[in-house]
């Protein structure tokens, strides 16, 4: 079998020593444009993690590059002279060079051999080999030859960022964070040799426009660069190395073979340096080849596979993660305003893979700092108290914690009215703890409905029927209930969810309305668009449901203005095509929908709160802009709004949305901290341990939860319970179960976190 390998990083390298170790029969020839004492960087990055598993690949190249690493547990996060150090991180660091070297001793050793200032543009040379590796870098010719049959998206992100070295010592990864007069700028830093460290600079586009950087004049770059950190290099100078200032590119393929060719390293897939992870991709992902091409043999598919099969999924995850990284220190400046201790823990829990008990059990004086800081600054001088169970008040409405039932259709209404099932719904989460309920999405007419299914409160029985919802919150709970007042605009007239998603109505149908005649789907009928008379009924329905709500009891009230629902449809330049004062410009869309919720305000009382539900982003190309949606929130809080409920998507059926864990918070934190508007944030939130971490990153102020309380009304009590707080809600009915459920979490989270920590790898530390 013959193996030609284009690129001579540390993928390449490692691939070729653990292939060549494997099939000692095999032709590997390495071929790599530089010298063989070139490097570009300085540093590199490994976890634990990933030291245990070069250790069980090659144990001799574990040994040689170990014997070179710097080892650090702490990592310190430094702003303008504050300073606070976490422990129990484990990494370790080992210059470029030296890694490149040691693998290409190890190559060498092996038999494979090395072909250095060869630079490879024409593939036909290599005919007769069974694989071609493509591991030649972030800009790749062999795949950029291809794009076409890889599928290669790249994406040049907006920061600026230079990778520079100095002589100065550290004994902690340390991200140095400084405001200047240009915009916030970050120094990523790590020793990885004696008197050795990497400098990676990293600042926003315009706060590098504001400075006069220049992307190749590395000595203009150095000397504005020491100049803004000259208190953290303490005397010691920069060095560069071919040091100029670029954007990070976002690599992906949809492909990664073609014919013969097979891509590995940056050339394949990219992840922000934030994350420490592109060397150990890299390397990973060569074990996976080299296991699949063993495997397999000469049977290219099967060995191809078994790669994309083995990594794929695990790469996308690291990528995403990376990404949500990267969009952190995309918006320094908006976290910078944050105290101290909160933006420290922030920068620590960017990626939203560390949560506030992953940093207790690495170190807890750090965590119990976090929360004393966050009680005592809203007054809670109980300071152990988990954020998510302290209060919160909007006006005169005060919650006994932030979590929050989120609007869920139910569509077991008849006629609008809500029945014993809404109550028992409703009463066993007010019961079960939930500090405040937002209803399903009531309908302000019998044409505002989605389904024949859904509630209403258009009449005066339909208001008794909800009275008496909100009178059994009342009578046996503490928590608070609003109600979501809605109409369906062109998603309306529907089948309910349970026989299919967006099916017409064949019967007892009706005519739909919205900001312009565009169908939610091609089989749904063209809505009309609205007039001026559609408009004033739709806004006298409004406020005649407002009026109703604050008869049955709600203590507060959501305006519906997400999802692609009437009022949102006039939100989106991808609904919206009008060409009157209602279409055009965000000023002139946000008329109708900031009309209504104006006419509302006016008729509920003002010691009431009132809330409002957008969608932050469509997740189609053209949609709403993140410029938008800041001009929306700013314009709905000077209209009287108390807090945004910040979603996104469901705008158009095409969507493409980005789905994971706690997926939507960033555009909360985009609307809460620009605005400075309090925020409710939701999506695939699962556990108190991310709700207590979104709490105190400041993301958001209440979080709502969905699904996890469909089958589970009482997720707060097993949360209370998990983290041993005993409130004074619990109804005296169910008080004895305290003496149970309280003994079994803490046995089970003591469980949990004991197998966490044997989990753990050892450090290696010498």
């Amino acid at each position: 079998m013959k193996i030609t390998v284009i690129g001579g990083g540390p993928g390449g390298l490692y691939f070729s020593i653990l292939l060549k170790k494997a099939i000692p029969s095999c032709e590997i020839n390495v071929y790599e444009r530089n010298k063989p004492d070139d490097s570009f960087g300085f540093g590199v990055v490994f976890s634990d993690e990933t030291l245990s598993e070069f250790l069980s690949r090659d144990a001799q190249s574990y040994e040689l590059i170990r014997s070179k690493f710097a080892y650090w547990d702490d990592l310190e996060v430094a702003r303008d002279g504050e300073v606070v150090r976490i422990s129990g991180n484990g990494f370790c660091g080992c210059s470029r060079k030296t890694l490149l070297q040691l693998l290409q001793q190890r190559c060498i050793e092996e038999g494979v051999q090395l072909h250095f200032e060869h630079n490879i543009d024409d593939l036909s040379q290599f005919a007769d080999a069974d694989y071609i590796i493509a591991c030649d870098g972030i800009n790749s010719p062999i795949r950029d030859a291809r794009q076409e049959q890889f599928g290669t998206n790249i994406q040049l992100k907006s920061n600026r960022f230079v990778w520079l070295g100095s002589t100065r010592p550290l004994d902690a990864f340390t991200y140095f964070f400084r405001t200047t007069e240009h915009g916030t700028f970050v120094a990523h830093t790590y020793q990885y040799e004696q008197g050795m460290s990497t400098w990676i600079f990293e600042c926003a586009d315009q706060t590098w426009k504001n400075a006069g950087f220049e992307v190749a004049n590395e000595a203009d770059t150095m000397a504005k660069l020491s100049e803004i950190f000259a208190e953290e290099l303490q005397g010691h100078a920069l060095i560069s190395n071919k040091s100029h200032w670029r954007q990070f590119p976002h690599v992906t393929n949809n492909q990664w073979h073609s014919g013969n060719i097979v891509l590995l390293g940056d050339a394949k897939a990219t992840a922000h340096y934030s994350i420490g992870s592109g060397t150990k991709l890299a390397m990973e992902c060569a074990i996976a080849l080299a296991d699949s091409i063993i495997e397999h043999k000469q049977d290219k598919a099967q060995a191809f596979q078994k790669y994309e099969q083995l990594r794929r999924s695990r790469v996308e995850m690291i990528q995403h993660a990376a990404n949500v990284s990267l969009d952190w220190f995309e918006h320094m400046d908006r976290h910078i305003q944050h105290d101290f201790t909160p933006f420290a823990f922030g920068v620590m829990t960017r990626s939203k893979k560390v949560t506030f008990e992953n940093l207790a059990l690495r170190d807890d004086s750090f965590t119990e700092k976090v929360l004393t800081d966050f009680n005592c600054s809203i007054g809670n001088f109980k300071v152990k108290t988990p954020a998510a169970f302290t209060p919160f008040s909007l006006r005169d409405m005060q919650l006994k914690n932030r979590i929050v039932m989120s609007p869920m259709g139910q569509y077991a209404a008849e006629d609008g009215l809500v029945s014993n099932w809404h109550l028992v719904h409703y009463g066993a989460r007010a019961t079960g703890g939930v500090g405040l309920i937002l209803t399903e999405m009531t309908a302000v007419s019998k044409k505002g409905r989605i389904t024949l299914g859904c509630a209403g409160i258009w009449t005066e029985e339909q208001m008794l029927k909800w009275k008496k919802v909100v009178r059994y919150v009342h009578k046996y709970s503490k928590s608070k209930i609003g109600i979501q007042l809605g109409h369906s605009g062109r998603k309306g007239s529907v089948e309910v969810p349970s026989i299919g998603a967006h099916i017409p109505l064949a019967k007892r149908g009706w005519d739909l309305i919205s900001a312009s005649p565009i169908a939610f789907t091609a089989d749904m009928p063209i809505p009309r668009e609205m007039t001026l008379t559609d408009m004033n009924n739709v806004i006298s329905e409004f406020v005649n449901a407002t009026i109703f709500a604050e008869e049955a009891g709600f203590d507060m009230i959501e305006l519906q203005a997400h999802h692609g629902f009437l009022l949102a449809s006039f939100l989106s330049p991808l609904t919206n095509h009008r060409s009157d004062e209602f279409g055009g410009s965000i000023e002139n869309r946000l008329k109708f929908p900031l009309q209504v919720f104006q006419a509302m305000r006016e008729v509920f009382p003002q010691n009431k709160p009132m809330s409002v539900r957008i969608s932050a982003s469509d997740w189609a190309e053209n949609g709403i802009t993140e410029a938008e949606v800041i001009i929306m929130a700013e314009a709905f809080k000077n209209a009287g709004a108390d807090i945004i409920n910040v979603s996104t998507g469901n705008t158009v059926s095409y969507q493409q949305p980005q789905i994971g864990r706690m997926w939507q918070t960033p555009f909360s934190d985009l609307v809460r901290n620009t605005v400075h508007v309090p925020t409710i944030t939701t999506g695939y939130i699962q556990n108190i341990d991310q709700i207590n971490t979104l709490l105190l990153n400041a993301r958001a102020d209440l979080v709502a939860l969905g699904r996890p309380l469909l089958l589970d009304p009482n997720f707060v009590r097993h949360a209370q319970a998990y983290e041993q707080f005993k409130p004074d809600d619990i109804p005296n009915q169910y008080m004895a179960g305290v003496s149970h459920l309280y003994p079994l979490q803490a046995a089970e989270r003591k469980a949990t976190e004991s197998m966490k920590k044997a989990l753990k790898p050892e450090s290696h530390k010498k």
